[in-house]
């Protein structure tokens, strides 16, 4: 057997250590949501982001402008992607367990597929549609796992699945419409402009609930705003640039194969530093849900479909 290149070695960390990365902070936005609240939390996120990727804000010298078709693409990626994402997400993170999310959010190449199906009429191969039966196997399974530690036990959990799905449909929805954009811009670009979307959108309502709670910020230790730090480049600037650049060795429909990284790192970080009880229905839930990444991921790509960006 032919060792491996070096290059292709070095692109399976990448693409690796994004999805990990992607699974740490989704599962380590838990305890920042202890602390601030959900909207607090989404406005500060997209204030830090936006600071952090002013570079690539501004529009580079050989660069043409921005079309009015792609200012409305880019508002409606980060309207469904980043803003209505972050919302979901940290409402259903903060009623479920970082275990279930992670599994949930793994079903996001079958929520894809059927999507692109709904929208697009694209035709649902047999193994796409056997992954959307695992995806929706995987998440079944979840409503018979305990939610350990949730105020309401089993009603929290169940809102907080529904939540992370509402989640991933709403991720779906950008990455379909990041397909037409992939081939005209650079990635860390559009993540820079539709993150700026998400903080004009996020802003208003994140500073009335500013106002109507009054956060005592103050008392929020060092360690917590690390976290925050962590959890804002992590999601826009750090995974994007991780995953782009393991794109560069890895064709689109083998990269998809390392977003299984997704919900097992979402997993160890539930279990060995939040304490999250792990038992044999989420062990079945988060191996239904990497089958069906590896059905969808494995499966012959057209050459033009583009790998889409780490869910934020």
């Amino acid at each position: 057997m032919p060792a491996l290149p070096a290059s292709r070695f070095g692109a399976y960390v990448l693409l690796t250590a994004s999805m990990a990365l992607v699974g740490s902070y989704v599962a380590l936005s838990k305890p920042l949501l202890a602390v601030f609240p959900v909207l607090v939390l989404a406005l500060l996120r997209f204030a830090i982001a936006a600071v952090a990727m002013l570079p690539w804000t501004l529009r580079a010298a050989d660069e043409p402008p921005l079309t009015r078709g792609e200012h409305l693409q880019l508002f409606l990626m980060s309207f469904f992607g980043n803003f209505l994402f972050s919302i979901a997400m940290l409402n259903g993170i903060a009623r479920t367990t970082a275990t279930a999310a992670g599994v949930i959010l793994a079903t996001l190449p079958a929520v894809v597929a059927l999507l692109s199906w709904l929208l697009l009429r694209e035709r649902l191969s047999g193994r796409a549609l056997l992954a959307i039966g695992l995806a929706v196997g995987g998440i079944a399974l979840l409503q018979f796992a305990r939610g350990d530690g949730l105020d309401g036990g089993r009603s929290a959990s169940l809102l907080g699945n529904a939540l992370m799905l509402a989640a991933v449909i709403c991720e779906a929805i950008y990455v379909i419409f990041a397909r037409r954009l992939a081939h005209r811009r650079a990635p860390l670009r559009v993540s820079a402009l539709i993150n700026l979307w998400g903080l004009v959108l996020i802003t208003p309502w994140g500073l009335w609930q500013w106002a109507s709670l009054r956060p005592d910020l103050a008392a929020v230790g060092p360690a917590l705003w690390l976290l925050l730090v962590f959890y804002a480049l992590a999601a826009s600037l750090v995974a994007v640039w991780l995953w782009m650049a393991g794109m560069k060795q890895v064709p689109a429909s083998e990269a998809g194969v390392f977003t299984v990284a997704l919900p097992v790192t979402a997993t160890l970080v539930g279990v060995l530093l939040l304490g999250e009880h792990f038992s044999l229905l989420h062990g079945a839930a988060l191996l239904l849900a990497a089958a069906g990444v590896v059905l969808i991921a494995a499966a012959p790509a057209p050459s033009a479909s583009a790998a889409p960006l780490p869910p934020r």
